[in-house]
């Protein structure tokens, strides 16, 4: 099997991916393979490497086996230096369809991304942002005042959308979360559970006043007036897990956390 080393760019995590190479191509194995001819990806690093070697991994469709070498990695297997090609092996794959984020800007251009975790609309200034919330061409909030709002995957829900008080949500439920950030009006909405089939638009009111930034996971794009949020079936995602680390129980044992 060949391998593509992706590692943090940290001492700790690019010692562990030099460690690692060494001991998988003592046994035998081909490392550092380019990412082209890579059979699979291993990141080295924590939560926020491992959404840039999945981005990263879309245009070749290279499946990701992550091993934390950072903080939470949450996404990521234990680190071990022994027993690589074993583990690689004996992977549960879990397949995962990122958001599509679709923005027009204040100037008119049109920006896309793609987000694996979540797409946040965030305000720029000191007063709230101003929105109006459509899901599936129908407007089901004229206008929230808010400091911002986060549409989340399932598997993103555990992230951002966890710190803002948004529910964890199972990887099979075949559901998002629209959770907003410190609303102000309507005080007592606080967020949806959606189809993942929704089309949210979500419209900047007041744009230039109240300017806004739309977030797909790690690219930002300021000044928006409209957002369109999807579900891209287009693209699929391989995340690899050892069965004893697999992703989906890890967040049903994210909901009984004291």
């Amino acid at each position: 099997m060949k391998i593509h080393f992706y590692p943090a760019d940290t001492a700790k995590a690019s010692a562990g991916r030099d460690a690692l190479v060494k001991k998988y191509t003592a046994g035998g194995g081909h490392a550092d393979a380019p990412l082209e001819e890579a059979d699979v990806i291993v990141a080295c690093g924590g939560d926020g490497l491992m959404l840039r070697a999945l981005h990263d991994s879309i245009r070749h469709r290279k499946p990701v086996f992550g091993m934390n070498r950072g903080s939470v990695g949450f996404l990521l297997n234990e680190y071990r230096e022994d027993g690589l090609a074993e583990r690689l092996a004996r992977v549960q794959t879990v397949r995962i369809n990122p958001l599509h984020m679709r923005a027009r800007t204040a100037d008119g251009k049109i920006h896309a991304a793609l987000a694996i975790n979540e797409v946040s609309l965030l305000r720029e200034t000191h007063q709230t942002a101003k929105l109006r919330i459509s899901v599936d061409g129908v407007v089901r909030l004229d206008e929230l005042n808010c400091d911002g709002i986060i549409a989340a995957t399932p598997a993103g829900s555990t992230a951002y959308n966890l710190a803002a008080h948004g529910p964890i949500i199972p990887l099979g439920a075949g559901i998002m979360a629209l959770t907003p950030l410190s609303p102000f009006r309507p005080r007592r909405w606080r967020g949806a559970l959606l189809p993942l089939s929704s089309r949210i638009v979500l419209d900047v009111l007041d744009a230039d006043k109240r300017p806004v930034a739309a977030v797909a996971d790690f690219t930002e794009v300021r000044d928006v007036e409209n957002v369109e949020i999807w579900r891209d079936k287009s693209v699929t995602i391989s995340l690899l897990f050892d069965p004893e680390m697999n992703l989906a129980e890890r967040i049903i044992k994210e909901q009984f956390m004291p």
